[in-house]
């Protein structure tokens, strides 16, 4: 039992702590570099939006397209609505360049998004949503990296605001993804702003995290997937604890499906990089519960030695502690461990609910997107 115990902290330590970490001392090790943008790249590109009922804030996002830095006579703009009950689609249409499109009934994001590939004229396609505000500069940072023929998907940067739990855990995101395109590929890309080939682009399928699929259907071609550090945006927090844990959950289920509907790339023969970053990047972290679970068990089968007693404690305080600060949010702003213990808990109960779901065989088709404010 004691060996279980430490199999199970080194299990939970990994993906969180031990991974980063090794991931950084390879990359520093192999001297290996960022990848090179090029100055200037202009390819003719088509802009995917889909939407549900945005029109709160269809316009502002719209807008913010207008705003970035490239030649408007080589961007499409698809606004794609998945059967639109308010006036979305009637907002998006009074811009210029901009083409609309609604589902006559509700059909997922996968649909929306193949509905508006079938309509796509671009070399290159981006893919974005209504949350996202973008930086000038995005768009172009983000396509300079074709130029490459080698790079078949590059993904933004989304950075949250309102909090500084969501935030943190965003941060290591972005870490883990610049260190992962050093390697070989970043695990996903940002589902909010990113772009791929036309030709590489493949249907999506219901129920599987598009973003995820768009890296995965890369590299199984051959290709690398990036991350671009100045092609940035920023979306606000979303509005309570409640909404970031169906979110999460809905992220996780519809990760599971791609990655298992995906699972040769598991296999270190045939993608020795890129599996490693599958493995401790995705499963480990999305399998973290479990170890977590029997951790806190062994500690307690074992609490007559004075050290897993202890073990015990400190794991039981921690869950209380965290407990706390998801039920009083109020108590969680004021102690920094508190709430970045809350948000770790919040994102492996999540986490053991998606596996839980997944192997039940539920699976998301349809699409709901998260509500944030702003």
């Amino acid at each position: 039992m004691e060996t279980f115990f430490w199999v199970c902290l080194g299990a939970i330590a990994y993906p969180y702590a031990i991974y980063p970490a090794l991931l950084v001392a390879i990359n520093r090790l192999a001297g290996r570099k960022t990848h090179a943008a090029a100055d200037r790249y202009e390819p003719t590109i088509t802009v995917i939006l889909p939407v549900h009922n945005e029109a709160r804030r269809i316009e502002a996002r719209l807008r913010n397209l207008a705003e970035l830095d490239y030649p408007k006579d080589k961007i499409q703009i698809l606004v794609i609505g998945d059967a639109c009950t308010d006036d979305t689609l009637e907002r998006a249409a009074r811009f210029d360049s901009v083409t609309t499109f609604n589902l006559p009934t509700r059909s997922g994001k996968a649909a929306g998004l193949n509905a508006g590939l079938d309509r796509a004229t671009g070399e290159i396609i981006v893919f974005t949503d209504a949350a996202i505000i973008l930086e000038r500069q995005s768009l172009r940072a983000l396509l300079a990296h074709f130029t490459d023929p080698a790079i078949g998907c590059v993904s933004g940067e989304d950075y949250i605001e309102g909090t500084q739990t969501e935030g943190l855990y965003g941060r290591l995101e972005l870490l883990l993804r610049r260190e992962e395109a050093k390697l070989h590929s970043i695990a996903g890309a940002s589902g909010c702003f990113y772009a791929q080939r036309r030709e590489l682009c493949k249907p999506f399928v219901a129920g599987m995290a598009p973003d995820f699929l768009s890296v995965l259907v890369t590299v199984k071609a051959g290709k690398r997937a990036l991350a671009e550090p100045l092609a940035r945006g920023s979306m606000t927090a979303t509005s309570s604890q409640s909404a970031e844990f169906t979110r999460k959950v809905r992220t996780f289920q519809r990760g599971l499906t791609a990655l298992f509907g995906n699972a040769s790339l598991l296999n270190p023969f045939g993608y020795p990089a890129f599996s490693f970053i599958l493995w401790s990047h995705k499963l480990m972290r999305w399998l973290a519960p479990l170890p977590m679970i029997g951790c806190l068990v062994a500690a307690w089968t074992l609490r007559s030695d004075p050290l897993y007693l202890v073990m015990f404690i400190g794991q039981a305080a921690m869950y209380v502690a965290a407990i706390a600060g998801l039920k009083w949010p109020s108590f969680a702003a004021k102690v920094s461990l508190v709430r970045l213990g809350a948000f770790f808990v919040l994102v492996n109960a999540a986490a053991l609910k998606a596996l839980a779901l997944w192997l039940s065989g539920s699976r998301v088709e349809i699409w709901e997107p998260t509500r944030r404010p702003g």
